[in-house]
């Protein structure tokens, strides 16, 4: 049989056996980012051009619960140290709720699923020097050697390639403010069309365009769905003015909606997690916050991949740090989430059941 055939095959299996790609199994030969998967005693397992830590590549191995982290958030989303303390406590937070936590990364250029605290450590100390890596700069990165921090996109990439499928994050990019005459759409939301990775976050960053960042999403066939709540959450704040287009209310559910998403080839899904009450900003602040450091980008000149950090810096300089004890709160909570989901959907798989 040749290789096209073989891999024809594989897919096809991987659809009827409705778990995970198996060419994500090691046991299974070919790797969809690569061919081999070799590991050494206490060593980083590698999955063609992908290295995994040991206990993430073990997890997937034994398809146990893992979650996957990004790491934007380290190097260009918070200062130093306060990053490299949240980093440490949503890992923490991921294994207490019964889940192997796999921060992702390239690091010297490697793509790395799962980081040693001296990594995470010399990510946080970087800061905005690390590159910031969109699906669009990983080969680059790659190539040149260097180290980058993985967005949204970035991260659901090298993520499902190394068959994790579960991704907590802060919240997902989308369409900017005046994006419909700039074009300036996110690069997670073509990702969520055709990558099927959950990404537990607490919805679009309010600095968005919400409606036309829902609108941009449901032309991509990605899920959006709200955990617990109707409304689609923005962030800081627990409402947007926009309704979730779906809703669960439990991780189980949540699970159930993954796993048939996987058995039918679908792209990814949001679960949209409000920001727990007791530590949501003040709408009304935020609100003016936010136009502040839009006007202020505007007038600088600043766009692209250069538009968020300058926005949650500024937000979180003109509220008093209020809005960086937001941020660390709702990372938290999706991480506590986001593990749920991933140890109920592994527990679908266990007993090979749908719901």
């Amino acid at each position: 049989m040749d290789e096209r055939a073989s891999r024809r095959v594989t897919t096809l299996a991987s659809h009827l056996a409705g778990h995970r790609d198996v060419r994500l199994n090691p046991t299974a030969g070919s790797g969809s980012f690569g061919r081999s998967w070799g590991r050494k005693r206490g060593a980083d397992a590698v999955l063609g051009s992908v290295q995994l830590a040991p206990d993430v590549a073990e997890a997937v191995r034994r398809r146990g619960p893992v979650v996957a982290l990004e790491s934007t958030i380290i190097s260009h989303g918070m200062p130093y140290p306060d990053n490299l303390s949240m980093a440490r406590e949503v890992e923490a937070i991921v294994r207490a709720n019964g889940a192997t936590p796999a921060t992702i990364a390239i690091v010297d250029g490697v793509p790395r699923v799962g980081l040693t605290d001296d990594q995470l450590a010399r990510l946080a100390k970087l800061g905005p020097s690390a590159l910031k890596v969109s699906r669009r700069d990983v080969a680059s990165c790659i190539a040149r050697g260097a180290t980058g921090a993985t967005t949204v996109s970035a991260t659901m990439l090298l993520a499902h390639r190394a068959g994790v499928e579960i991704f907590v994050t802060g919240g997902v990019g989308g369409v900017h403010r005046d994006g419909q005459n700039t074009m300036d759409v996110s690069a997670d939301l073509t990702e969520l069309g055709k990558t099927p990775v959950c990404v537990v976050c607490a919805g679009a960053k309010s600095v968005l365009d919400i409606p036309r960042t829902l609108e941009y999403l449901e032309t991509q066939g990605a899920c959006v769905l709200g955990y617990g709540v109707d409304e689609f959450p923005a962030f800081f704040t627990r409402k947007s003015g926009c309704a979730a287009p779906g809703r669960v209310d439990t991780a189980r559910e949540a699970a159930a909606v993954v796993k048939a998403g996987r058995r039918l080839g679908l792209g990814g899904t949001v679960l949209a997690v409000p920001i727990p009450a007791e530590h949501e900003a003040d709408g009304a602040t935020s609100e003016r916050a936010i136009e502040r450091a839009l006007a202020e980008a505007k007038e600088a000149g600043i766009s692209g991949n250069a538009s968020t950090p300058f926005l949650l810096k500024r937000i979180r300089e003109l509220t008093g740090g209020k809005s960086l004890e937001s941020n660390v709160a709702l990372v938290k909570n999706n991480a506590r989430v986001g593990a749920r989901v991933a140890v109920e959907l592994a527990g679908l798989d266990a007993r090979n059941e749908d719901r």
